[in-house]
């Protein structure tokens, strides 16, 4: 939104007047602080503010992250891994696969071909563009190599984030990795846990529709 247009839209709120009661009163949006955190401050917020929303977080080297996504793949029974031979980890992926690990299957036809196996299979995984330490959320930039549903469809979804791209707050994450200069995707996504919705009741409930576990490894 333009500031021509904002600015538009608050000046006919404020001269909207309400029934017996006279002007309606818009009050200007309180200045939110920003944050400076340390990287190790951004780890830390991050893993709390997503373990409050039900998801898991294992803070692992970067070097040693395959040995601990396989031996956690190891303790599930999962009837297949969704992944992105395109992404950035995904040769990776391959050339440490296992007999004993769940079958690695490739999201490589377009969703209309596959849809059956996208809503059957048990766990994805995903690269992530960062995430936001302030609100606690990851971000996902869908792209050709790895679509939107490969977040979406599966019960289990697993991202893995590069722990040097964890931002203070949202409005640094575009600054910094100039969203506006190079162009945005359809749809970016940001994820703070599980599925979760609430009802009329605001009890708040996860798993309902999407994934029904997020486990993130954070690459320190």
């Amino acid at each position: 939104m333009t500031a021509n247009a904002r600015a538009n839209i608050l000046s006919r709120l404020r001269a909207t007047t309400i029934q017996g009661q006279g002007p309606f009163i818009v009050p200007d949006a309180p200045i939110i602080a920003g944050l400076e955190l340390s990287l190790e401050e951004r780890i830390g917020r991050l893993q709390r503010m997503l373990e409050t929303m039900h998801a898991e977080v294992r803070v692992v080297s970067a070097g040693g992250w395959l040995d601990e996504f396989k031996a956690m793949l190891r303790t599930r029974a999962l009837n297949g891994l969704l992944y992105g031979p395109a992404a950035p980890f995904g040769p990776a992926l391959e050339a440490a696969w296992e007999a004993d690990l769940p079958p690695l299957v490739p999201y490589i036809e377009p969703a209309e071909q596959c849809r059956e196996r996208l809503f059957s299979i048990d766990a994805g995984i995903t690269s992530t563009r960062g995430a936001i330490a302030e609100t606690g959320a990851l971000i996902l930039w869908p792209s050709a190599a790895e679509p939107r549903l490969m977040s979406l469809t599966p019960g289990l979804h697993i991202a893995v984030l590069d722990a040097k791209t964890i931002f203070n707050t949202f409005a640094e994450a575009i600054d910094q990795q100039h969203w506006l200069r190079h162009g945005m995707p359809a749809n970016a996504l940001l994820i703070s846990g599980p599925s979760k919705t609430a009802d009329i009741e605001l009890t708040l409930t996860f798993g309902v529709h999407g994934p029904k576990e997020l486990v993130v490894f954070i690459l320190s």
